[in-house]
């Protein structure tokens, strides 16, 4: 798993909502809390947390009775486990709307795992009967937040101690930020272009069909209303690397970029940069192993469009996620 750095503070934080219990705040129905070392001691120095706990914000005591959900499946009601009458819906709903409207300045949201409110999927939804549906769902601040947001990185804190779902979520976090700040903040067609070439390997790695899908419609679309075109970049890109990229995938990024040094760099070199890029497929090293090494010659000896590839760091590398995956 991804280590706690010693690397000096970066110059910005990224703001990221996450479950107040996570942090320590002692909110849980038992009064307790959840506190996650990996976001207190791993990623604080990256990120500015926005803490928030529906519950309290509806105004529930702590502690209180457990909550769950119950009904259609589709469209559940939140209720005390131990008082199936009550109705506790429309009040935690009033409790998170505001919150969830002021949400868009945020580049990623961790949430709290199996919870009726913040669960990010398999959540029970109970039958009269007292059985769970086979259906599950999203917790109900979640379920809003998501749809108002379909694009922001959402991942519960359990999931993160998946090493590759925790790599994606940082990266996707970062590439959020990144276009919130480099391109939304001043939004031109040359900014939206020099984004795009900055991410095109990364979303390579991640899907052949968005990177050439992607490259084809920016070609075309200067003289096009730049706020629909926004639109569509943004959530056609966030939708392509939503997912883990696969190993043959990076090998073949990576295979990509040693064609940069062709001219500059030795033959012999490359073909050991090209061994390691297969050990890396064979799974004998770690990802970061062949970047590091082409990240070295790409300094030294690559033109400034590759050194400007996110994918080579597409977050600190001080995090070490790389490492593991």
């Amino acid at each position: 798993m991804p280590h706690r750095n010693t690397q000096p503070v970066p110059s910005y934080k990224i703001p990221v909502g996450i479950s107040a219990c996570l942090l320590g705040d002692n909110v849980r129905f038992n009064g307790g809390h959840s506190q996650s070392q990996l976001c207190m001691k791993t990623f604080a120095n990256y990120f500015d947390y926005v803490k928030f706990c529906p519950e309290v914000a509806a105004g529930f005591p702590t502690p209180r009775p457990s909550m769950r959900l119950t009904g259609d499946p589709d469209d559940p009601v939140l209720r005390f486990t131990n008082d199936p009458t009550s109705e506790l819906t429309e009040q935690f709903t009033q409790g998170y709307q505001n919150k969830v409207e002021n949400c868009g300045e945020l580049d990623g949201y961790i949430l709290m795992k199996n919870s009726p409110s913040c669960g990010l999927e398999r959540i029970k939804i109970y039958q009269e009967n007292g059985h769970p549906h086979q259906t599950r769902g999203r917790g109900l601040f979640t379920k809003a937040l998501m749809e108002k947001y379909p694009l922001l990185p959402v991942e519960e804190e359990g999931r993160l101690n998946d090493v590759h779902l925790c790599e994606n979520f940082i990266m996707r976090v970062f590439a959020h930020y990144h276009f919130r700040n480099e391109v939304l903040a001043q939004p031109t067609y040359a900014n939206l272009l020099k984004y795009h070439s900055s991410y095109k390997y990364l979303l390579m790695a991640h899907s052949q069909q968005a990177y050439k899908s992607l490259g084809k419609r920016l070609a075309t679309a200067a003289n096009e209303p730049l706020d629909e075109l926004l639109v569509e970049y943004q959530t056609t890109f966030m939708k392509a690397i939503e997912h883990p990229a696969k190993r043959g995938s990076h090998c073949n990024v990576l295979l990509h970029i040693l064609g940069y040094l062709k001219k500059t760099v030795p033959g012999e070199e490359r073909q050991d940069i090209a061994d390691v890029i297969e050990q890396y497929q064979r799974g004998e090293v770690n990802l970061t192993t062949p970047v590091t090494l082409l990240h070295h010659y790409i300094k030294r000896d690559g033109s400034d469009y590759i050194r400007a590839q996110r994918y080579l760091e597409p977050y600190p590398a001080a995090l070490g996620l790389r490492n593991h995956v």
